[in-house]
């Protein structure tokens, strides 16, 4: 039975509409993840040495951080670890036993990269470890432990896969207690580092998270079976509608109409919602440039104000129009004008990165020099990038459920050769631009450089829109193509 949901599985990952397209990027990716495969396993290594060379105890440095390793870990899982299911609404109607199914999708999060990547770490880490001359069986009793709490971590975010409030909740947590840990007022190490110390020092103690492990497998498994009814969870769930006229945007005519869409769209949506977070989160991104501890190159902190100023523009306008794919097909029955339609989400990224670029004069605090890094990186958002995210999405056919709030940097069917190329401008070309008027004069020139990039993308807005139109059209047909099959 499961040879045959291997079988299924493997002919829904062959007939997908990008599979024949991007089987080159595939086999690319294959090499980036060789890798970065081979990143972790020197930074597994390296870590003992390095914190050797630091004059601290390798085991027991690890072992006081372990807890914010997972709780970050859980965090990243409720952002972005999207639970592999199958179509199993045509599978009740087969001579397939439900505890089948489920077990085989449990299998299927086991073998997710986001369980797979600590290996990379870990076992590397407990190879040097015994190399060192620590107890073997202390070091596998440890790792036993650690990769035990990893897919705690798996199980949980499957429980708490619809509670989207806990990564607030989480993010919250973290954010409390390293600020806490930095400024001296509670060290929450303290009093979990005992725990993990006991993983490596006290033999049966690794028995506690392997059989918290099992435990919430079974939770896990008795959740799922007990909702996989027709007319139970896999039954669609319908809100309370709210109506919202937004009747000022009328003035606009078919732009306020397509703007009235896209407000109503993010505001009543998981995954819309999700992206609005996010593009806060970027917010922060420049505190690793901009500080007067960082140690990243110079050329790095334009990098930082594309960013923070477009964080909106990455996690929203990459995936135009997979918003609308729910209802592209009817859409273009409309005799829909496509200039129209891009312009309004032009102005809504517009709209974002402004916003964005206000909420980030937090960064006057390290002076007028950082804070005119973000503005110059927004005038060039708004400038050339606006304009490439709109392009890559012609390219991007990947549909979106507005019901889920995961995936919200989208899945790898969304990844093809042409978007990655069109990303090589939204970032190196800027970094290019602040080198050479670094260079040549000073960083100020660079900035000059970097925001005249974006001035000239403005002023010719209209010749760039209309390239962007003639592709859509061009794409029109395979995009509702791959809209109508399942993700």
């Amino acid at each position: 039975m499961l040879t045959k949901f291997i079988y299924l599985e493997w002919k829904s990952f062959t007939r997908s509409a990008s599979f024949a397209q991007n089987l080159a990027l595939k086999i690319l990716m294959g090499f980036l993840i060789l890798y970065f495969t081979l990143v972790f396993l020197a930074m597994g290594i390296g870590t003992f040495y390095i914190l050797k060379e630091m004059k601290l105890e390798p085991l027991v440095t690890v072992n006081k951080f372990l807890v914010y390793y997972f709780l970050m870990d859980l965090v990243v899982r409720l952002l972005l670890q999207a639970i592999p299911v199958m179509n199993i609404r045509p599978l009740l109607t087969m001579p397939f036993k439900r505890p089948t199914i489920v077990h085989f999708s449990l299998g299927k999060t086991m073998l997710s990269f986001f369980n797979l990547v600590h290996a990379f770490f870990f076992l590397p880490f407990c190879a040097v470890l015994i190399y060192e001359g620590y107890d073997i069986i202390s070091v596998l009793i440890w790792g036993t432990g650690l990769f035990a709490l990893v897919y705690i971590n798996n199980f949980l975010n499957i429980l708490l896969n619809n509670k989207d409030s806990l990564l607030g909740i989480f993010l919250a947590i973290i954010l409390t207690l390293g600020g806490c840990q930095y400024y001296k007022l509670f060290d929450i190490t303290n009093y979990v580092y005992p725990f993990f110390e006991a993983l490596f020092h006290t033999k049966w103690a690794f028995m506690i998270p392997v059989l918290a492990l099992m435990g919430l497998y079974f939770w896990t498994y008795n959740y799922l079976k007990g909702d996989l009814y027709l007319d139970a969870g896999l039954s669609a769930k319908n809100d309370i509608a709210r109506t919202e006229n937004l009747t000022w945007l009328n003035q606009f005519g078919t732009l306020g109409t397509f703007l009235k869409n896209d407000i109503k769209l993010i505001k009543r949506n998981k995954r819309s919602k999700t992206t609005i977070g996010l593009s806060i989160l970027f917010l922060f991104y420049g505190l690793i440039f901009f500080n007067a501890n960082s140690h990243q190159p110079e050329v790095m902190k334009i990098f930082a104000g594309i960013f923070v100023s477009g964080g909106f523009l990455f996690t929203f306008g990459q995936f135009v129009p997979s918003w609308d794919s729910s209802y592209y097909q009817l859409m273009m029955t409309q005799n829909v004008p496509y200039r129209g339609y891009l312009n309004s989400k032009w102005w809504l990224i517009v709209i974002g990165t402004v916003v964005s670029t206000v909420l980030a004069s937090f960064y006057l605090y390290f002076g007028w020099q950082v804070y005119l890094t973000v503005v110059a990186g927004a005038i060039y958002n708004i400038g050339v990038n606006s304009h490439l995210v709109l392009l890559g999405g012609a390219f991007t056919k990947t549909p979106i459920d507005l019901s889920m709030s995961k995936g919200a940097f989208g899945d790898k069917k969304s990844f093809n050769v042409n978007t990655m190329l069109l990303s090589l401008p939204k970032l190196l070309l800027p970094v290019l631009l602040y080198w050479l008027g670094s260079f040549i004069m000073n960083p100020k020139l660079g900035l000059a450089f970097v925001a005249l990039a974006g001035v000239l993308g403005f002023m010719f807005r209209s010749s760039v829109f209309s390239l962007i139109e003639k592709i859509y059209k061009k794409e029109k047909y395979k995009t509702i193509e791959a809209y109508k099959q399942k993700q």
